[in-house]
């Protein structure tokens, strides 16, 4: 989501909120949250159904309780992420818990929590969470993650639906769990899930793998094994670059879906993530200095790769722009950050109006897999974060001060041996 012609996101002059909190600021657009809720729950009207945020994409607790406010449960990957979402309010029976290496601890955390379900990675996984049931007296809900072995058609480092990719189990090994379910005892077995990828900008890559999931859902059907529900995953694109990125329309997505899987009778699960904060956030960051190098010319910001790990992690290309009026002769910069990183670089070539020390620009798009992945490299303390909602701000997360970068360190001061 851009701002509006007068600099301004969801009624908050960028500039006067800049001023006031500093930068590098993560603004998130309330408003433009709350719309991508309704585009899919307005798609999903009459279905038996439940969106899960796919918590990795923004784990600001500050952003899961508005989830939780428009009945927006949690699709979470770690005993910590399954601990912010209850503490926003997300209740349990609306979590879902996904990832091929949940350890034991956060499989024990989970069922004491008592979640919907666990979307199951692989036969140990099984196993385990057999064994761990069992233990506690209680059974789990389960579903099998299917790896159909379609191509995304996105990043390779985002992909997760071909057989080369870590994640799930092929349909071969599924049918056999299914098989062999009335031995788990306290596990129930009555679901299926995939999710082939993140970031993905056309309907085919749905399709194709939607048309492998309802197959294997109507051999069980014949076979006897009635599914409790079926979740689908997430993997909506956004515009990351203007003119360039066309995401497929939410309620397309959801006409898709519908089609594959019509005569389903148990409960829909949708994850996304991006899809619902991505282009609802902006990265303000300001210009310290501009660097004439002999073939180059460097726009050096104070936000770096460990605020936004994106371009230097994927190459993504995030839309950057200054904010307020700048009718300054077009120049081309490489945009860089001040960690002492080659790869802390956030554009290379890139055209803009000229910039002197002290602008503010916007790095667009950066809702998602922006502060979740941030790090304090450098020693740079983690960025503020801030939610703004017609015309009102609300801080969700402070600056971090140095002294709260190394709270849990400590001198090397009283020695044991084990």
């Amino acid at each position: 989501m851009t701002a509006s012609p007068h600099h301004q996101l969801d009624g908050v002059d960028l500039d006067a909120l800049a001023a006031r909190l500093g930068t590098p600021l993560y603004v998130y657009s309330a408003s433009a949250i709350r719309q991508r809720i309704q585009s899919l729950q307005a798609a999903l009207h009459g279905t038996d159904s439940l969106i899960c945020f796919a918590v990795k994409a923004n784990s600001n607790r500050g952003v899961l309780a508005l989830m939780h406010a428009q009945g927006v449960g949690a699709d979470i990957v770690s005993a910590g992420e399954l601990w912010r979402a209850m503490q926003a309010g997300i209740p349990p029976e609306h979590i879902v818990f996904s990832g091929v290496g949940k350890s034991e601890q956060e499989i024990v955390e989970a069922l004491d929590a008592g979640i919907l379900r666990f979307n199951v990675e692989s036969h140990d996984e099984l196993l385990t969470l057999q064994r761990l049931a069992q233990s506690r007296g209680t059974t789990a809900r389960a579903a099998v993650r299917i790896n159909p072995d379609v191509d995304a058609q996105t990043h390779e480092k985002i992909s997760t639906g071909k057989a080369e990719n870590k994640f799930g189990v092929s349909i071969d090994e599924a049918r056999r769990w299914f098989a062999a379910r009335h031995a788990l005892s306290h596990v129930q077995l009555d679901g299926l899930h995939v999710h082939i990828g993140s970031q993905i900008l056309s309907l085919g890559p749905y399709r194709e793998a939607l048309k492998r999931v309802a197959a294997f859902w109507r051999e069980l059907a014949a076979g006897g094994h009635v599914l409790a529900s079926i979740d689908v995953g997430g993997g909506l694109g956004v515009c990351y670059r203007e003119g360039h990125d066309h995401p497929v329309d939410a309620a397309d997505y959801i006409a898709t879906v519908r089609e594959a899987l019509a005569g389903f009778e148990g409960r829909l699960l949708f994850e996304p993530g991006r899809y619902l904060v991505g282009e609802a956030g902006v990265l303000l960051t300001r210009a310290i200095r501009v660097k004439h190098g002999e073939e180059r010319n460097f726009l050096v910001l104070d936000a770096a790769m460990n605020d936004l790990a994106r371009p230097s992690l994927y190459d993504a290309w995030h839309d950057i722009a200054p904010v307020g009026s700048n009718t300054h002769p077009a120049t081309t910069y490489d945009i860089v950050g001040p960690v002492c990183e080659t790869g802390d670089t956030f554009a290379r070539g890139r055209t803009l109006p000229a910039c002197s020390p002290g602008d503010l620009l916007m790095i667009h798009t950066a809702g998602a897999y922006g502060a979740s992945m941030s790090s304090t490299y450098n020693s740079r303390p983690l960025a503020a974060e801030v939610m703004v909602d017609d015309g009102r701000y609300a801080v969700v997360r402070q600056r971090q001060r140095f002294e709260d970068m190394v709270a849990g360190e400590q001198l090397a001061g009283h020695w044991e041996s084990v």
